[in-house]
């Protein structure tokens, strides 16, 4: 079996509602101060989300051995059956009482623009899921609630096991101070474009600057591929085409799931990457965070065909 590897971050679920036409039809900007609307959404879905979940299960998509690291609240039994179903390690979710497992309501129209309500019930006592004594060949510290964020990387950092800092949707939580002390605990920082823009402007350092602290920086480009800076320098990770691009929910799990597989292996960082952008490809095309089912087989030859390496049999 591969190597364990901890996944910290949030699980939660996600209502979908689909409105039938244009917010911009229905709702008044003069009448914004007094707004009051109620969309009728024929077309709703749940889905299993949240970081952790999404990460842990691309992950076992890829053969590897992930340990969702999550607090859950006493609705979740359908989430945790279904990860048991996987065959993937819940020993490390922690139901909370008396809560809600963390849920985003999500309504969209025909403009694919979104109104949202996030309520984290649980997820707000994630400090509270002690991985002191977990044992792993890597981990990765995923969006959650701030204070989790942090119990988990300070555990880590003390238990010596490696770990990726992914900001992703907790960004608006870190201010240039926490983002630097982060960083001193981490071995590895992942963000997309905007949040590399975000990361410079708050801590007053490039990428490249923050890479030389690290094993690695990468910095994903949607439809572009991939920045990768290490000891070495930079590297531009070229891109995979997709097969489609039906939603984007969850391309950046999936690619996290890529790197902390490859890294499991003992990759090379740019060879961890490329994996990364296979498994976005692979996601992009298909409707909510966790519902393509690639074979194993499937991964690899798309692997193969892109960039001349595979999956170990």
């Amino acid at each position: 079996m591969a190597s364990p590897v901890l996944v910290c971050g949030s699980m939660a679920f996600d209502t979908i509602a689909v409105f039938e036409g244009h917010f911009k039809e229905h709702i008044l900007p003069e009448r914004v101060q007094s707004l009051s609307v109620s969309f009728l959404t024929p077309s709703m879905r749940k889905e299993y989300g949240g970081c952790a979940g999404n990460i842990a299960y691309n992950l076992k998509l890829l053969g590897g051995n992930p340990v969702p690291v999550a607090t859950v609240g006493e609705d979740a039994g359908d989430y945790l059956e279904r990860l048991r179903a996987l065959r993937i390690d819940a020993s490390y979710i922690k139901v909370i009482p008396q809560t809600l497992t963390a849920q985003c309501f999500i309504t969209t129209d025909l403009d694919d623009n979104q109104i949202a309500a996030f309520h984290p019930g649980a997820m707000s006592f994630s400090a509270q899921n002690d991985v002191s004594g977990a044992k792993a060949a890597w981990a990765i510290v995923a969006p959650d609630a701030k204070e989790g964020m942090f119990a988990h990387a300070e555990r880590l950092h003390a238990a010596g096991i490696p770990f990726i800092f992914d900001l992703g949707q907790a960004m608006p939580l870190f201010d240039g101070a926490d983002l630097r002390r982060m960083l001193e605990l981490a071995q590895v920082l992942t963000v997309n474009d905007y949040e590399a823009g975000v990361v410079e402007q708050r801590t007053g350092s490039t990428i490249a600057e923050l890479a030389r602290g690290l094993q690695a920086a990468v910095v994903t480009r949607g439809g572009e591929g991939a920045s990768l800076w290490t000891k070495e320098g930079e590297q531009q990770v070229a891109p995979i085409a997709a097969a489609q691009v039906v939603d984007p929910t969850g391309c950046g799990d999936a690619h996290r799931a890529g790197l902390l597989y490859g890294l499991s292996l003992g990759w090379n960082w740019l060879d961890c990457c490329r994996l990364g952008n296979v498994m976005g490809a692979i996601k992009i095309a298909s409707r909510g965070p966790q519902n393509h089912q690639p074979s194993r087989e499937e991964i690899s030859n798309s692997l193969q065909q892109s960039y001349g390496i595979s999956l170990p049999l």
